[in-house]
């Protein structure tokens, strides 16, 4: 007892002393926003960190599978609840993915990296323009941050419809909680943000750092983007400003876009991209880790070396996808129904998959050679891109003018194809260059937002079936995908988009 007693009044004594000490400290566990941003090397720092959500994006890939798994196009194999996005049974709370593991495949990653992202841009936006550096490259930075918002907003609201449009970093609790805007309003502030990004940003020329967004890069968000706002003209314009640009063009043979031999070469067509490398190769870009959609999309088992080392047979095509193109189409070959396994013997469709005699392999994320993850990369934005919303914007403006045909021949010749049927309807020409769209774009993350940018998910969708889904029934609230519970939770001014309420 006598050695407890004295023990405690030590502890006491000691206690007593700090307690009357004046400290002061220096923390330099933590950064703070007074002591930084100062340097060139805090914004390359500040605008490296606001690309890495790109890569959470991309590297899942929600960005990717989210649209596929729930169009016309490509479909999962079960496993871990990845098929409620073909089946449409998702909820607020995205259950079955938090459940098994695969938020970061489900539109909740999308809503998570968009809104750090902008987070991460605001401060890039507001710090940077004080900082001590190279004054052109201070202004590229800024660009950059400006289209990463721009980008980040877009993909935030052809997911989710009305979101929360954000200019201001958290740094007080005022600014970090704010309600959710109008569609109309969400696409002002895209455009006020890409125009500052042309206004800031390089053209697009071979000595261009790989990853990093260009002047074209962001007429080419521009005119997509105004393409979903339905703002014709805009999206005209922009598309035809791209066009200008000399480098800049339709690769000759459309496999080499996805060739990971040829990915320099392919930044003729590539615009922008997640560019699948190491964060030591370039510094301050999309470039960041690997992604799973080699992996996903090969045979089981590792089975078919020329798709990659590592492969799971998870991904696939619908086998009415492969028979809606022309056996002349070049980009049919970017799908197969049979592929060469580990012996050198033929796989015939039959034995491609056990869930199904009719597996359509998708061989535009091939990487045989890669052994430290997939390093090949994922087309965001690429010129057939913007001749196609070229084509689409003047056929809403002004009819199937020579202007547009010119545009959508331009895509259909370079995959081997003769000129699209003269004469044909207004309509008739969109809803051809709509279905151009599917066969270029296909496992790129795109053809669900055509569905429903269009309103033809609920007419399309329900066709789009196989002996392994053959019912498919989605709802007019699947347009949008719910806000997760979540940011509900955490957000008390954010309420839940109407058809989810």
């Amino acid at each position: 007892m006598k050695r407890l007693t004295t023990y405690m009044t030590s502890v006491c004594l000691t206690l007593l002393m700090l307690a009357s000490c004046q400290l002061d400290e220096q923390v330099y566990s933590s950064i703070y926003t007074a002591n930084f941003y100062k340097t060139g090397a805090d914004a390359q720092a500040a605008i490296t960190a606001a690309y890495d959500p790109i890569a959470d994006l991309y590297s899942g890939p929600a960005a990717v599978l989210v649209s596929d798994f729930s169009g016309d196009q490509t479909y999962p194999r079960v496993a871990v609840s990845r098929n409620t996005l073909t089946l449409f049974t998702y909820d607020v709370n995205y259950t079955a993915q938090r459940t098994a593991g695969r938020l970061f495949e489900s539109p909740q990653q999308i809503w998570i990296s968009c809104y750090d992202g902008i987070e991460k841009a605001n401060w890039v936006i507001e710090k940077v323009p004080g900082a001590n550096m190279d004054a052109a490259r201070k202004k590229e930075i800024i660009g950059e941050a400006f289209f990463l918002r721009a980008f980040y907003h877009w993909m935030a609201t052809k997911n989710f419809g009305e979101v929360i449009v954000k200019t201001k970093s958290s740094d007080v609790q005022a600014n970090a909680y704010v309600p959710k805007s109008a569609i109309a309003d969400v696409y002002k502030q895209i455009y006020q943000d890409l125009d500052s990004a042309v206004a800031k940003l390089p053209t697009h020329t071979a000595s261009l750092v790989k990853g990093r967004p260009s002047k074209e890069a962001a007429l080419a968000l521009y005119a997509k983007a105004a393409l979903y706002n339905q703002d014709w003209a805009t999206s005209l314009s922009k598309a035809q400003a791209v066009m200008t640009n000399p480098y800049l063009m339709l690769m000759p043979n459309v496999k080499d876009i996805y060739d990971v031999t040829k990915e320099d070469v392919a930044r003729v067509e590539n615009i922008f991209a997640f560019e699948s490398e190491s964060n030591a190769s370039v510094s301050g870009s999309t470039s960041s880790r690997s992604h799973q959609m080699v992996g996903l999309c090969g045979p089981a088992g590792s089975n078919g070396p020329a798709y990659g080392l590592t492969t799971f047979g998870s991904f696939f095509a619908y086998q009415s996808f492969f028979n809606s193109f022309d056996p002349d189409d070049k980009r049919r070959t970017l799908l197969d129904t049979t592929y060469i396994d580990k012996t050198g013997k033929t796989v015939s469709q039959k034995s491609i998959t056990p869930i199904t005699k009719s597996g359509v392999l998708v061989k535009k994320y091939m990487d045989p050679i890669s052994t430290t993850g997939c390093t090949n990369n994922i087309p965001i934005l690429r010129m057939a891109d913007v001749y196609l919303i070229a084509a689409e914007a003047e056929a809403h403006l002004n009819g199937p003018t020579t202007a547009a045909y010119d545009y959508a021949d331009a895509v259909r010749n370079r995959a081997g194809l003769g000129d699209l049927t003269a004469g044909l309807s207004q309509q008739d020409f969109i809803d051809a260059v709509l279905q151009e769209r599917s066969w270029e774009f296909f496992a790129e993350g795109d053809r669900w937002y055509d569905l429903t940018r269009t309103d033809k998910f609920m007419t399309v969708i329900p066709l789009a079936v196989s002996d392994y889904y053959p019912v498919r029934t989605p709802q007019p609230k699947n347009k949008y995908f719910p806000i997760p519970q979540d940011e509900l939770n955490a957000n008390t001014l954010l309420t839940q988009n109407d058809p989810w309420k």
